[in-house]
């Protein structure tokens, strides 16, 4: 016969999950990974994000339309404050950070970066923790200009990869 858990380890081990689904977002719109990106929400969580109100699998086709149409995309959000209501209900929020660009006729890449905050609900169903609503709150827009090109610079020589479809070979299943 097994013990049952202590109920603050559980609570650890739940924010954990929450904070990996919280990273597994960032990471899947940069990558361009629309599977991965669906297994952050539940289906029928409800989405706020301004350009966007509606059900999760409504979202997903646009926000990942959105992301493909960047040359560039940066997401970071940072550790979540969580509460928990129950076993499998929680409120979070987090503070986010996204930077973007397109490419602009005469060959470079602008955009903007973005501050602002998600307030999400969460419902853990069948052990597993998703978003079950997402209201996306935006704080500060500033532009960038002159984004570094998808060619090496002696000046500066970091890889810069050019991710424009989903299957990228640096991309690894983590």
């Amino acid at each position: 016969m097994t013990q049952p858990m202590d109920p603050k380890l559980q609570e650890l081990l739940d924010k954990q999950e929450i904070g990996e689904v919280i990273q597994r977002y960032c990471r899947t719109l940069d990558w361009l990974d629309e599977e991965g990106q669906a297994s952050c929400y539940w289906p029928d969580a409800q989405i706020e994000y301004g350009f966007f109100t509606g059900a999760a699998k409504d979202f997903l086709p646009v926000v990942m339309e959105t992301e493909r149409s960047l040359a560039r995309r940066w997401h970071m959000l940072s550790q979540p404050l969580i509460r928990f209501h129950s076993p499998t209900s929680a409120s979070s929020e987090c503070y986010g950070i996204f930077g973007g660009g397109r490419q602009q006729e005469d060959g470079s890449i602008a955009g903007d970066m973005i501050g602002g905050r998600y307030l999400d609900e969460w419902e853990k169903r069948e052990e597993e923790w998703r978003i079950f609503a997402r209201t996306y709150i935006l704080d500060w827009k500033s532009p960038l200009a002159s984004q570094p090109l998808f060619e090496p610079d002696p000046d500066f020589p970091l890889p810069t990869f050019k991710i424009d479809a989903g299957g990228h070979p640096r991309y690894r299943e983590l």
